[in-house]
């Protein structure tokens, strides 16, 4: 694990300072994956660049959000399906969605299953999605420009996944009410 201390507006290296103050004004608070970001200014400029590159999507906010905790899920990362329940819960996803979502189960919702199978396909294969699940994501209604789409979701949340478990990223208040482990973990076996 990486002794990554958290970075503030006061003592963040210069150059990561105006990416504190402008998620600090978006969000009302600095959450600790971007005060551990900011410890690399390329880092911490890179992941807001990518998130705001996918939030401009034409993916849904729900879909982004099928993407984002997808993605989370099958890398375990505790910080960010906690941090991802909240968002898709903001963004009008269903609750039966976000249960799906953080277990790991099919959607009830074709397409935001055929979202999340692919959004799935492309983590586990590394991007070498097998064409038969390029065609079933498609022929849910996505367009080939979508596909690019997924995979910048995926970018954008293997960045922070990793960061979180190299850096241990404590947990924000403001996500703890939303606390997530992986459901191997919950059954006792091992992770």
């Amino acid at each position: 694990m990486l002794d990554l201390p958290l970075k503030t507006v006061e003592n963040a290296p210069e150059e990561s300072v105006s990416t504190l103050e402008a998620v600090e004004k978006a969000y009302g608070f600095v959450p600790n994956l971007i005060g551990t970001l900011a410890n690399a200014p390329a880092a911490a400029k890179g992941y807001m660049a990518i998130s705001q590159a996918f939030a401009s999507s034409s993916l849904t906010a729900v879909e982004q959000q099928v993407v984002l905790l997808t993605v989370s899920f099958e890398n375990r990362c505790h910080y960010c399906v906690a941090a991802h329940t909240l968002a898709a819960r903001a963004a009008g996803a269903e609750q039966a969605t976000i249960d799906g979502l953080r277990d790991g189960n099919p959607l009830v919702d074709d397409r935001l299953e055929a979202l999340r199978a692919f959004t799935t396909s492309v983590v586990r294969n590394r991007g070498w999605s097998p064409t038969n699940d390029v065609e079933a994501f498609l022929n849910a209604g996505f367009t080939p420009e979508q596909v690019l789409e997924v995979v910048t979701g995926v970018t954008q949340k293997t960045l922070s996944n990793y960061v979180n478990h190299l850096a241990a990223t404590p947990l924000d208040d403001a996500f703890a009410r939303a606390e997530w482990s992986h459901p191997a973990e919950r059954a006792g076996s091992a992770v």
